[in-house]
Order: structure tokens, then sequence, then C-alpha cells
């Protein structure tokens, strides 16, 4: 098996790499050279994936299997297009790295596979969609349905499109579950959105990989949602970052209602927290199918703990610093219950 994975250097990319390389396939990895160290084994092509000229060459290194594609999330349609386009008369086959942003009713509905995309064409620009008042859709969204839509032009029942939720695990450089694992160490009483029992679906990024790879040598097309299809509740979620980093801390259920009053951001200032009826409603059945399988999400707190503890420190981002309420204001929002 020869994969050429775009990216490669960093969490996702860097699982499906690892997860290739233990499989004993022929590794190539396509990157900047700026996020990471390749790792030993893979053959590395360094360039710039919108430039024709470094795409050209790349394709030069085929015939590939398949590509994986971990790299797209910032780029217009036409990039993916390009790189798509550059690729096909040396690729079989394409695993795109989507997101459940596509759907035009995310998050406010219960989606399935087959639920509508939002629309964008597959050559258009940065400029394309827009967000909604209240936060959705989003122009990112509207992003990556053209990215699907392009893949799927060029390569037809040749492309596999992947629409994970959340994703955690080690390695992650959003900083949603480390955030909350040092928030439990640090302990006492813990600012936590009610209900308890809100089952939340985070995926992890090893599972993700397994079933990438899973993909890249089988025979699917079409989209698949990559969601834990049992999730955990929101209780459950806390009690196990207390009890991996032997925080003593007590969690205060706080009303939506409260927590909006007091001006608390969601999904951001309490990662994971989002009121909207649909963003832990995301059916994987068909990925289910197709043989994900999911780990407990319990795992996977525990191995990010061993990772973070272990001075674990993921690439730069700037997403980083928009996850975790300032201690002043929590502590101010406690004090009023």
């Amino acid at each position: 098996m020869r994969l050429l994975v775009m990216g490669g250097t960093w969490f996702l990319g860097k699982h499906i790499v690892e997860g290739a390389l233990a499989r004993g396939w022929e590794v190539t990895t396509f990157n900047r050279g700026r996020s990471g160290r390749d790792a030993d084994g893979v053959s590395a092509v360094h360039g710039d994936r919108t430039n024709g000229v470094d795409l050209g060459r790349l394709a030069g290194h085929g015939p590939f299997d398949a590509v994986i594609d971990t790299s797209s999330s910032e780029l217009p349609p036409r990039g993916v297009l390009a790189a798509a386009t550059a690729l096909r008369p040396a690729a079989r086959r394409w695993v795109h790295i989507s997101t459940v942003s596509v759907y035009e009713g995310w998050p406010h509905q219960s989606l399935a596979d087959t639920s509508t995309l939002l629309e964008c064409p597959a050559d258009a620009d940065e400029s394309y969609g827009y967000t909604g008042e209240d936060g959705s859709p989003t122009r990112y969204g509207f992003q990556k349905a053209g990215g699907e839509r392009a893949v799927t032009e060029v390569f037809g029942d040749a492309a596999v499109l992947l629409r994970p939720g959340v994703i955690l695990g080690p390695g992650e450089y959003v900083g949603r579950l480390p955030w909350w694992l040092e928030r439990a160490q640090r302990g006492g009483r813990i600012l936590a959105p009610a209900p308890a029992e809100q089952r939340i679906q985070p995926v992890d990024v090893r599972d993700v990989a397994r079933f990438a790879l899973d993909q890249a040598v089988g025979s699917a097309s079409g989209g698949f949602n990559v969601t834990h299809p049992e999730g955990i509740m929101f209780r459950g979620f806390l009690q196990a970052c207390l009890a991996e980093t032997g925080g003593a801390g007590a969690p205060v259920w706080a009303d939506p209602v409260v927590l909006a009053d007091r001006g608390v951001k969601q999904w951001t200032e309490l990662p994971l927290w989002r009121t909207h009826a649909g963003v832990w409603a995301v059916d994987s059945s068909r990925a289910v199918a197709a043989g994900l399988r999911c780990r407990p999400i319990a795992e996977t707190i525990r191995d990010t703990w061993r990772w973070w503890a272990a001075d674990g420190r993921p690439v730069d981002h700037p997403r980083w610093a928009e996850h975790g309420i300032a201690p002043e204001k929590e502590a101010k929002i406690l004090a009023s219950l």
C-alpha cells in the first residue's frame, strides 16, 4: 500500500502516519515542514499545496494507492480542487477529512449522513459563504462543503468524506480537553454547564486515524459522520477528568440561562458546552457499520492526561487561546450561585 498524507506531522495527521507505518505501508508526507517533524520512516516531500509547481512535483513521487488529506481546513474549495486535480493522475483514491459543519442543519438539528449539505461551488474562493447571526451556518461550513464537492468532482466514487465533530486525544492542539484536565487538577468548585446528564460525542483521534486508514484501503465512497456512537454524559466526563488528575474538585452545575446571563461563551469559555439541540446528535451508524470502533471516552481522557502530564506540547495554534474561562470570571460566577 502506497499512501500519501497531506500534512502528517501533528495531531490527526501524525496518528494516521504512525498507524500506516505500523501496518507496513509505504508512506509519503507532503507539508511545508513548519508545524512538526516528519516521522521516521516516511518519504517527506516539502512544499506548498497552493503552488501548482509543488503539486506537480509531488505527483511525480506517485503513483499512490490513496491520499488522505488532513491539511485542507484553512483552504478555500478552489485550493482543494487544484490539489485533487493535480494528484488525480497519480492517485487511485482520496480520503478527505471534513467536518459536520458542512450540514445545513448543524448544530440545530439531529444529523445523519444523508442530511442536506450547505451549497458551495467546487471552485469557490475564500470569500464564499457567510456566518449567520446565531453562529450558524458558518462560512467555515460553506467552505468545507465546497471542498467536499471539489474532491467528489475529481475522484467520483473513489472519494471518501469523513465528517468528525470534536476530535480529542493525545496531541490535541485546540485545547479543549487539556483545559478541562488542568481545571480538574486545580480542584475547588468547578463551574459546569447543566444538565449534568447531557451526552456528548467527542471521538478519539486514534480512532479517527484508524478509520481513515481503513477507508484508504477499502472500496466505500461518500460521506461518513465520525462521532462517538455512545458518548459520555458531561457528569461522567468531568468525573473522569477529576479521577485522572487527582483533583479535589466539585462541579457546580449552572443552568445555561444563568451562564448566558453571566456572559459565558458557549463552546470556548466552557469547552464542549453548547446548547443547540443537534450539536451532540450526530448519527454515525454508517461509519460504525463500515468498521468505526470508538474506545471509551474515559480512555481518551486518561491517555491525554498522561501525554499532557509528561510535558505534552501540541503544535502552536491560535485556537488554543480561545478556550477556557478566566479564573477571575469563574470565581465571580461561582460566588453568585
